[in-house]
């Protein structure tokens, strides 16, 4: 547990301008590492005008509230304006840089709108464990990384999630300037994580000598978040295009997953 570090995910491809903004942000327990940002292509061929789009994560811990990443688009001169950042950096402050398994670390993170137009904005969450190598630790449950979800408005996409992944979706317009509650507010480490153990014991002249060794010394958490927003002008149709799901829009703007 002592060595519980951050990783970064990237992916690569090409953005077709439709009014959607995407940014990764990876972050874990230890060290350092950049936000990436990731592009998608999409097949959305509505008319529309080049607006400007924009979306930021917020992270609200212990030491305060921050930006940590944001994407912004410019239509004007047709460029992206972006912020790296790094989730759970001051998060070890609360115990003086040291992990504490079954602790609630406050990790409050919400969505704010950077931009010039109102959007609808979807996050999803990956929690996973890593070897050194990189490679996933699967013996260890994706569960026992507690990232608390508030429930206090936002809409689980059930068909979407899996024991990895959460997909959430604000269901209001995100008018610009202003932040959705937030999704998270606590992150914990699930203390039975420290009875995960091997003991072996030795005699030597009579005397029995048991030493007790941490199964998975090395292994790292990881925790990601990606947040991306849609135009509202054509929502169902941007929606289904970006997003690859079904929703209806009520007569003031808020939407619901159709299943």
């Amino acid at each position: 547990m002592s060595r519980l570090k951050k990783v970064m995910k990237g992916r690569k491809g090409t953005f077709l301008l439709l009014g959607a903004a995407v940014l990764l942000l990876a972050g874990s327990a230890v060290g350092s590492a950049r936000a990436a940002l990731t592009y998608y292509s999409e097949n959305y061929t509505a008319q529309m005008e080049m607006y400007d789009i924009g979306v930021t994560l917020v992270e609200e811990s212990a030491k305060g509230s921050k930006d940590i990443s944001s994407r912004d688009y410019a239509g004007s001169d047709d460029a992206w304006k972006q912020n790296q950042g790094a989730l759970l950096t001051d998060m070890l402050d609360e115990t003086d840089g040291k992990l504490v398994a079954g602790r609630n670390y406050k990790e409050a993170l919400s969505v704010k709108n950077s931009g010039n137009i109102d959007e609808y904005v979807r996050v999803r969450i990956y929690k996973s464990w890593r070897n050194e190598d990189g490679s996933k630790e699967t013996t260890l449950a994706p569960s026992l990384i507690e990232l608390n979800l508030t429930q206090n408005g936002w809409i689980v996409d059930e068909n979407a999630s899996t024991e990895e992944r959460t997909v959430l979706y604000w269901p209001s317009v995100l008018k610009v300037g202003e932040s959705t509650p937030a999704f998270s507010d606590t992150l914990k480490i699930d203390n039975s994580i420290t009875s995960k153990v091997t003991e072996h014991t030795t005699e030597e002249n009579g005397l029995k000598t048991t030493t007790t060794t941490f199964n998975y010394n090395g292994v790292s958490f990881h925790v990601e978040a990606e947040v991306d927003a849609v135009q509202t002008h054509n929502a169902q149709d941007a929606i289904k295009s970006a997003w690859g799901v079904d929703v209806s829009v009520d007569s003031n703007g808020n939407l619901t997953l159709l299943q």
